[in-house]
């Protein structure tokens, strides 16, 4: 992967690189003398706007809703409810859950798939200015998706980073301000150290390609929740990845304080017999955030990972009874959108309770992430699991 020519950016930040040792000789002297020179980092253009989107982002109460499912697996949830893959099908889902009123409440931020991001309701509004006027943030999936790693332990990489800056521009004048980048390691494959430094270095890149052009980038560094490893062993392999992660967001003179982070909870493999309290839970990923995240960046916004909707609120409510540095919240998919699936059929006359669902699982999230959420009262539906092994987007 090629590296960069170009000095990146980072005014949030009064560091000086490029220092260096050189000698000037003086007249026939043979001494020497010896004197350093410091290269400041020129600012970025658009550092401000990137931090107060991530503050946005970031904010209490809310987190994120995930919509950026590919056609292809966005055709394998609407098969579950009987309805074809078809541009009006995902149309009509996607506007279903774009358009819900009080939406904005409890979500500060959705991520589109490119095929969303340019499309409008039935009545010609755009999926951009519908999430505006909710005061939620547009972003944009940018990654091509997994493929295998050559060299590895039947291992994945990211692709994507060619043509990103010249996408990330486009995006940006459609109205998307923040992106994303998913990739992931796995614990039964190694991991190797090639797949963490290949999946480090990749988003990493893309971050300061993201800034660049005006979009905060989430970095989502998944590992998987295949395999039978006990919570310590989750525990071990994300403080190698997350330390990799924020070596290689440094080197590439990413700002933090607009950056979002998108991890995976420390949880025991899915198919390990014993299951983890949202309270053990809790304390290994906030254990691992404290060593490994700077607490200049704003907001960690967790994945689910195939948890049940009831799991994955439980474990955020858990690492919400005590003060963080960071914002600590949810950028849930699967975990959002189970119930409203199972609740609109497909049918235009289920879309208000549909809508309904989704503000139901929205605002338990949003209680969880100010610690307030209680599981009394959540339906059988909500605590069955999602998991499927091999997940792809």
């Amino acid at each position: 992967m090629a590296c960069s020519s170009l000095a990146k950016l980072n005014a949030a930040s009064s560091q000086w690189i490029g220092q260096q040792s050189f000698t000037q000789r003086h007249g026939s002297s043979t001494s020497l003398s010896t004197r350093r020179v410091a290269v400041p980092i020129r600012a970025k253009a658009y550092t401000d706007e990137l931090i107060l989107t991530a503050k946005t982002i970031a904010s209490p109460g809310r987190g994120i809703l995930a919509i950026d499912e590919s056609n292809a697996t966005c055709g394998k949830r609407l098969d579950s409810i009987g309805l074809d893959n078809t541009e009006v099908n995902r149309q009509a889902y996607r506007q279903l859950l774009l358009t819900t009123p009080g939406l904005g409440e409890y979500i500060s931020g959705a991520i589109l798939f490119e095929e969303t991001l340019y499309q409008s309701t039935t009545d010609g509004k755009k999926f951009v200015d519908v999430l505006r006027e909710q005061k939620i943030v547009p972003g944009i999936k940018v990654d091509k998706g997994l493929v295998p790693l050559p060299g590895s332990n039947n291992e994945s990489w990211c692709q994507g980073l060619d043509g990103l800056a010249s996408r990330s521009a486009e995006y940006y004048k459609q109205g998307a301000r923040f992106a994303k980048w998913r990739t992931v390691v796995s614990i039964p494959c190694g991991p190797s150290a090639l797949a963490v430094k290949e999946a480090a270095w990749g988003l990493a890149r893309y971050a300061a390609i993201s800034q660049d052009n005006g979009l905060v980038p989430i970095v989502e560094p998944e590992i998987l929740l295949d395999g039978d490893h006990p919570i310590e062993r989750t525990l071990e392999v994300a403080e190698k990845v997350w330390a990799e992660v924020f070596y290689y967001l440094a080197e590439n003179n990413v700002v933090f304080e607009g950056i979002l982070l998108k991890p995976s909870m420390v949880t025991p493999g899915a198919e390990h017999k014993e299951k983890a309290s949202p309270e053990t839970i809790a304390k290994h990923t906030l254990t691992v955030l404290k060593r490994r995240v700077p607490p200049a960046v704003p907001g960690i916004m967790f994945l689910s990972g195939g948890q049940s909707e009831a799991e994955a609120t439980l474990n955020l409510n858990a690492m919400n009874q005590s003060p963080n540095p960071w914002h600590v919240s949810f950028s849930y998919a699967r975990a959002l959108q189970n119930s409203v699936l199972k609740a609109w059929q497909g049918h235009p006359e289920n879309v208000e309770a549909a809508q309904r669902a989704l503000l139901v699982r929205a605002k338990a999230n949003s209680l969880a992430q100010l610690g307030r959420y209680s599981a009394e009262g959540e339906d059988e539906e909500a605590k069955k699991g999602m998991f499927v092994k091999g997940y792809t987007y």
